[in-house]
């Protein structure tokens, strides 16, 4: 590394830069919504939310611009963007640099002591400064002594013109806990780098019975998921009392794990974590075509909403129909399913022709010259959960910066360091304070003064 390269990084005020745009992105990254996944962990979820924005923002002038913009600076995952990784990396390799620039003299300042001070040092009118009678060769043993009652570590030495210097040392070695410190943040910041760059987080709604993959489809060892069961008791005042979900994960077939999760009880496997975190109904649908074939049977998850009453939508297999449900009820409280089929979208106007509309109560199936060819059945009301799943690799390493970083904060704070002198002559005994910023000083020195006097008058 080049010597202006070394000042560069060991420059404080470039590490205080480096701080301030990561402040500013993550600021960004908290007034700009972040999408729940990245372009890299599954492209074709990241176009749903992009295409999800230029729909809120495209009426707005300069509005697709924007969004386009925002999309290229990676404004909409701020917190995995390349640029970010970088500013993190620069910032740790920094701390780093400065920490071993620092480390020698902070060893220097820790371990060199000076028992022996001239007399100026000991001089009445400096703070923290005192002479007391009572001098001579028998004073040397009680000075020890309220030393060692202070909780100081003790050092000795005699001068040729007969003065014996006593020097007691508390917590000599706590500066060196700024060590700690610095590599709690740099390895705070390495888990955080590696949690963006090589952890996974996606949300998964599956219906009761049905299956998803946990990754995108093609992914080398890829997880699957199975809703066995789902369960939401109600209470007598009609709130629920918990969601659980009996969950099972496979791989390549094998089932690797089952777990009833619920909320702040998940499945761990492998580095994975499943959170339960949401639910809501689903239509339990049979669909065939007009030659009486079934291409459809099992569920239509309404994990959206429309004016307050659960929506779903689904592709019609084998047609070009999309099919619309919207679960409400008439007015003796009897489940209805409203349907809507729609269309492919107008060229010209981009909105999409409805093909028909019908309203159909559990166990009824629609009349397919309705329904655009179609028989549907709702057969009945079910659930789906929607779960949060992580694979959070910089954990550990947060965990263990987070331990470093209290510890040499409490170090730091809670134990700084002490030094006093004793100059012990035939006339009496000088005593000398030295302490950290932290220390309450004067309450110390009175402290030992008294000691000492004690001990001395024993």
């Amino acid at each position: 590394m080049g010597a202006a390269a070394w000042r560069l990084l060991t420059d404080v005020r470039f590490a205080v830069l480096l701080i301030t745009l990561l402040a500013l992105a993550g600021l960004v990254g908290m007034l700009i919504r972040q999408f729940p996944i990245t372009k890299a962990d599954d492209p074709a979820r990241y176009a749903a939310e992009l295409a999800t924005m230029h729909a809120a923002w495209d009426s707005l002038p300069a509005g697709s611009f924007i969004v386009d913009a925002f999309d290229a600076l990676g404004l909409f995952s701020v917190f995995s963007t390349p640029w970010f990784l970088l500013l993190m990396t620069v910032l740790v390799i920094s701390i780093i640099c400065c920490t071993l620039d620092r480390t020698p003299r902070l060893w220097r300042s820790v371990s060199h002591v000076r028992v022996e001070q001239p007399a100026a040092f000991f001089d009445s009118g400096r703070e923290h400064r005192v002479a007391l009678a009572g001098g001579g060769e028998s004073a040397v043993d009680p000075v020890q002594d309220a030393f060692r009652r202070r909780h100081f570590r003790r050092r000795q030495t005699t001068t040729a013109d007969g003065a014996t210097y006593v020097y007691g040392d508390r917590n000599q070695y706590q500066k060196m806990a700024t060590l700690l410190t610095h590599a709690g943040l740099v390895l705070f910041l390495a888990g955080g780098a590696i949690t963006v760059g090589a952890g996974f987080e996606t949300v998964v709604f599956v219906g009761e019975g049905e299956t998803a993959p946990v990754q995108s489809v093609g992914t080398p060892g890829n997880l699957l998921v199975k809703n066995n069961a789902f369960f939401a008791p109600r209470r007598a005042d009609g709130s629920f009392a918990d969601f659980t979900t009996d969950l099972s994960v496979f791989r390549e077939g094998e089932e690797i794990a089952r777990q009833t999760i619920r909320v702040n009880d998940p499945l761990r496997l492998e580095g994975f974590v499943f959170h339960q975190n949401t639910f809501g109904p689903t239509a339990e649908l049979s669909i065939e075509d007009a030659s009486g074939a079934l291409v459809w049977q099992g569920p239509l998850l309404l994990d959206d909403e429309l004016l307050g009453l659960p929506q779903g939508f689904m592709t019609v297999p084998g047609a070009d129909v999309g099919l619309v449900a919207v679960l409400s009820e008439d007015a003796s409280g009897a489940p209805l399913l409203a349907l809507q089929g729609v269309g492919r979208a107008d060229p010209e106007t981009g909105e999409n022709e409805t093909l028909f509309l019908a309203t159909i109560p559990q166990g009824v199936t629609t009349d397919p010259e309705v329904t655009a060819g179609q028989s549907i059945t709702w057969e009945s009301v079910g659930s789906w959960t929607g779960m949060v799943i992580k694979n959070d690799p910089g954990q550990p390493v947060i965990w263990i910066a987070f331990g470093l970083l209290i510890v040499g904060l409490v170090l730091t704070f809670y134990f700084p360091r002490r030094r006093a002198w004793a100059r012990v002559t035939d006339e009496h005994v000088e005593l000398a304070f030295v302490a950290d910023r932290y220390v309450d000083s004067d309450g110390e020195f009175g402290k030992l003064t008294d000691a000492v006097e004690g001990a001395l008058k024993r």
